[in-house]
């Protein structure tokens, strides 16, 4: 028997029921898992570069990247990769989840959104980060548009999706770094490529940083990038704060130290949470009154000026109060 599925975020935010209708291997530690709704309609409409955060059983929440965007899709696909030094989210899925269980997925989130209207696009994946890489390119060929993927991986076993990525052709570039006894020459790719490229890169920590530095010359709004894990360490410092739940009329005091998640989660009031980085968004909550202290990875510049929500995970108050839709 399935435990009773959460219906609702702390925000919310209705969630979805689905089940889980089949797991397929794309390499040696990566899975692919399908999901389908429980009343067999079609799920919420997505984009590309959207993720879901899936409800474990073992009360974890996890943030993964859909392999496919449509507009009235039967199915969600999420590609996982087992962690070897997994928390227990991707562990719990590769090992405990069984096709036909029931579980909960927040609505489809999208912080790395695609821009369909430019001259051209470079897609730059590395490891388990094609997964949004793919959903791009995908949409990339449907409109037409001149775009250009590299895929790199530390071997040749490595490499995901091969069949759906020999559809777009001399388009797809793979590097293996064990053969090519060196990683993708970075500053190489940015400097080839036209001047209104629009570049997006998914991968590890390395990877990233090699793109960043590659693209810090180009206009920064035609860089974008999505994480796996938090490029600087959370600082938790800073002056304690009030944070006024506007909803539940509650009012807490977050010490100097803690997060606003810690207090939150120390006085029962649950609020999804994931990577507890600052990275994947799970923990947005919309702010009502106050200025936040934002230290995430998620948020742009236009909607930190904003100013209407926060990662509590990770993000403070300027001042002494902060009023939020709890």
């Amino acid at each position: 028997m399935n435990a009773p599925l959460p219906t609702m975020t702390a925000a919310g935010q209705a969630l979805l029921q689905v089940r889980l209708q089949s797991v397929s291997h794309a390499t040696r530690d990566i899975q692919v898992f399908e999901f389908v709704a429980l009343d067999g309609a079609p799920l919420p409409a997505t984009t590309p570069g959207a993720h879901v955060d899936i409800h474990l059983a073992n009360g974890m929440t996890r943030s993964y990247s859909l392999l496919h965007a449509d507009a009235s899709p039967q199915r969600y696909l999420v590609g996982v990769k087992r962690d070897p030094n997994s928390r227990g989210g991707s562990r719990y899925m590769h090992e405990e989840l069984r096709v036909g269980t029931t579980l909960a997925l927040s609505q489809p989130r999208n912080h790395f959104p695609l821009r369909e209207d430019v001259q051209h696009t470079v897609l730059i994946a590395g490891g388990i980060g094609i997964t949004p890489i793919l959903c791009m390119a995908e949409r990339l060929e449907q409109l037409g548009a001149s775009f250009e993927l590299w895929y790199a991986s530390r071997s040749r076993t490595d490499l995901a999706f091969l069949p759906e990525l020999a559809r777009f052709g001399e388009r797809v570039r793979l590097h293996v770094d064990d053969e090519a006894n060196a990683v993708l020459d970075m500053a190489a790719i940015v400097a080839t490529a036209p001047a209104e490229t629009h570049f997006y890169c998914c991968g590890p920590g390395p990877m990233l940083a090699a793109y960043e530095a590659a693209t810090a010359a180009r206009a920064p709004e035609t860089v974008h990038l999505e994480r796996f894990g938090a490029s600087q360490p959370i600082v938790k410092s800073g002056d304690g704060f009030v944070v006024a739940l506007a909803r539940s009329g509650v009012e807490l005091q977050v010490p100097p130290g803690a997060t606003v998640l810690q207090v939150l989660a120390g006085n029962g009031i649950a609020v999804d949470s994931s990577c507890e980085a600052g990275i994947c968004g799970c923990c947005e909550v919309a702010v009502l009154e106050g200025e936040v202290d934002h230290r995430d990875e998620v948020l742009t510049p236009a909607q930190r000026a904003a100013n209407r929500s926060m990662m509590v995970c990770c993000s403070r108050a300027k001042g002494e109060r902060l009023v939020l839709d709890l």
